[in-house]
Formats: structure tokens, C-alpha cells, sequence
């Protein structure tokens, strides 16, 4: 996977990303290591939204993500609510040394498939996990409920780069993997003869749900997914530091 920087190529295809979790666990520098390999020991609590762009390469398309830091603080709750539309991904965070942060995932699950379709490719991130002797919060535990909530899972370190990168690929990757396959059967139904009059298709995924969609691509528009929650792979569930 190649990165590019903001101005260097014009993506083909643009994915919104959203970072949840409770306050101080560490978004914000984990979205500064990845898009800036930067790392603020003193940064303040997000006020509201911020977003960073960062374009690599899948297969030879370019692709930007474009990845908002949400506040995690009950009085922007409002606020951050309406930026979840339209994403196709989330990074919902915890701090292994702080459980009451674990504790809320439930909810921060909650308000991502009220706000956002229920099929966002969603990884649960264990941060700080450099700080091992303050540990709260084990990697089986991490494990546990990412398998039952059917979402990958990571633990990463913004403070010394561990598994940062790694994050955010896999999501990345995952969401391109589903739109390739949805564009693959799109093709196959053209074949089939099932390619509308009026240049658009119906495209069938798993025998029952559908969509339609342009033929002609708009591709500085965020995608739109309908599929199951995706399959986990066993090797991307329970990677710790």
C-alpha cells in the first residue's frame, strides 16, 4: 500500500472515516501519527469535529480517506452526531488503562449504527497500550467483545507508532475489498443482461438486499454499502502491542 500526499494525484475513490470514544483516550494523536507522524503529549480535549485526508494506494487506485476526529465529551454530543452520516468506516477507541473506557464501547456502538448505516466496517482499537504496567483492560478482553460485536480488532501505541498504521489500513483495505466485490457483481449482472435501460444497475448482494447505483461512478463522492457485517479474518482479531 503506497501514500500520497495531498496534493500529488487525484483519488478514485474517497472514504469518510470516523474515530469515536471517550475523551483523552487518544484519537486525536493516534489520526496525528498516522496522516502527520506526530505525536502531542500535552494535547487538549477535541472541541467539536476536525478531520485529516490521507491518500494511498490499493491495487493501483487512489484512495482518500478521509478520517474525522470526533469529541468524545457528552455536552458535543449533538454536534459530532451529524458527521457520522455518510461513513463507511469507524475506529471506535478505548485506553487499556482506563476501563471505565472499555465500558462504554456498548454505547459508542449504539450511537454509530444510530447515526450511521449498520453495516460501517468498524475496528475496536485498544490505545496506549505502551503503558503496560498501568494496564486495565487485557487483550483477550479486547478480543472478547470484538468478536461478539463481529468487529476486527487492534491494540496500537500513537505514543511510540506501534500498530498505528496498521489501523488504519485495515479498515481501509476492508472497505475497498467490499466495494470491489459489489463492483465485481455489478459487472457480472451486465453481463447477465440485467444492465438497465437508463444506465443504471440493481446490484444483488447475497440474494437479498439491493441498491441501485450509477454505472458512471462519481468518484469524489463517499460510497454507499449494502452488505452483511463483514466476515473477521482470524489473523486481523487480536493483534496487541
Amino acid at each position: 500500500m503506497a501514500f500520497y500526499s495531498e496534493e500529488e494525484k487525484t483519488e478514485d475513490y474517497l472514504f469518510k472515516i470516523v474515530l469515536i470514544g471517550d475523551s483523552a483516550v487518544g484519537k486525536s494523536n493516534l489520526l496525528a501519527r498516522f496522516a502527520r507522524d506526530e505525536f502531542y503529549p500535552n494535547s487538549k480535549s477535541t472541541i467539536g469535529v476536525e478531520f485529516q485526508t490521507q491518500k494511498m494506494e490499493i491495487n493501483g487506485k487512489e484512495i482518500k480517506a478521509q478520517i474525522w476526529d470526533t469529541a468524545g465529551q457528552e455536552r458535543f454530543r449533538a454536534v459530532t452526531s451529524a458527521y457520522y452520516r455518510g461513513a463507511v468506516g469507524a475506529l471506535v477507541v478505548y485506553d487499556i488503562s482506563r476501563r471505565p473506557t472499555f465500558d462504554s464501547i456498548g454505547r459508542w456502538l449504539n450511537e454509530l449504527h444510530t447515526h450511521s448505516d449498520m453495516n460501517v466496517v468498524t475496528i475496536l482499537v485498544g490505545n496506549k497500550c505502551d503503558l503496560k504496567d498501568g494496564r486495565e483492560v487485557g487483550t483477550a478482553e479486547g478480543k472478547a467483545l470484538a468478536e461478539a460485536q463481529g468487529l476486527f480488532f487492534i491494540e496500537t501505541s500513537a505514543l511510540d507508532s506501534s500498530n498505528v498504521t496498521n489501523a488504519f489500513q485495515t479498515i481501509v483495505k476492508e472497505i475497498y475489498n467490499i466495494l470491489s466485490r459489489k463492483v465485481m457483481i455489478s459487472e457480472e449482472h451486465k453481463k447477465d443482461g440485467r444492465w438497465m435501460e437508463n444506465g443504471r444497475s440493481t446490484v444483488v448482494l447475497h440474494g437479498k438486499e439491493e441498491v441501485e447505483e450509477e454505472a458512471k461512478r462519481d468518484c469524489h463522492r463517499t460510497p454507499r454499502f449494502v452488505h452483511n457485517r463483514p466476515q473477521i479474518r482470524r489473523h486481523q482479531i487480536g493483534r496487541g502491542c
